[in-house]
């Protein structure tokens, strides 16, 4: 284990909880004390799979006063911002691959009350974010190939992030949060290369067979003194 002088915080991806026993779900996260809820949305279009919806993002919200980030996995994001975050959103994250006018969209959602996030593909330039780190809240690098289940981590993505973190520096700046390929192994390493916020789903915390208060106990002590929350606490939102 190796330590890193900055929080870590750690997101329940809650597209892996049970659906059948989301109430319940929601409460155990909120008893692990995890930073952030991550929210999928995806359409069918811009990844193949279907993801969460506003009316469930509703009732989540009224459920938990974590901040919750709505990643937007669909084709034009633009018509869904308003219902999302009217809904409970307190990060919206749109991709930069399908947005020609990402920096009116980024703008648009600090405008209806959210904080805006750009999420890179494991193949998208950093450059990107040239002209774009002053309006953003958070970066979300893709560690495997967005709305397939299963592979493996993308080699370049510790590299990635590493590069990413120079750009930022230590200075408050917009989280760098990971998502895909985060495991036991893979976790401490994305803590070292710069990450400060890692989603967290069938791999680590909804792993069975334990319960994941207990998932998140030992990642936490994985990450050792850096686990202990990122800066995300300030998006609390009022019971």
């Amino acid at each position: 284990m190796t330590e890193v002088d900055r929080p870590v915080g750690l997101s329940a991806s809650i597209i892996c909880a049970d659906m059948l026993d989301i109430g319940a779900e929601i409460e155990r996260v909120n008893r692990a004390k995890v930073e952030t809820i991550h929210f999928d949305v995806m359409d069918g279009l811009f990844v193949p799979r279907l993801g969460l919806h506003p009316e469930m993002l509703r009732s989540i919200r009224s459920r938990t006063n974590l901040p919750i980030d709505v990643h937007l996995m669909v084709a034009d994001p633009e018509p869904y911002l308003a219902t999302f975050i009217d809904a409970g959103a307190t990060f919206v994250t749109v991709h930069a691959e399908n947005n020609p006018h990402l920096l009116r969209t980024l703008q648009r959602i600090r405008a209806l009350g959210a904080k805006p996030g750009v999420a890179l593909n494991p193949g998208t330039s950093l450059s990107v974010l040239d002209y774009l780190l002053p309006e953003t809240d958070m970066v979300l690098l893709m560690g495997i190939n967005p709305g397939i289940v299963g592979h493996p981590l993308w080699p370049p993505t510790m590299g990635k992030i590493a590069d990413l973190r120079a750009r930022i520096g230590s200075a408050a700046g917009p989280l760098i949060s990971i998502d895909g390929g985060v495991n036991f192994s893979s976790a401490p390493q994305m803590a070292v290369a710069g990450a400060d916020l890692l989603v967290c789903g069938t791999s680590t915390i909804y792993r069975p067979p334990a319960p994941l208060e207990q998932k998140v106990r030992e990642l936490r002590a994985l990450l050792g003194a850096s686990g202990m929350g990122a800066r995300v606490m300030d998006s609390e939102v009022a019971a």
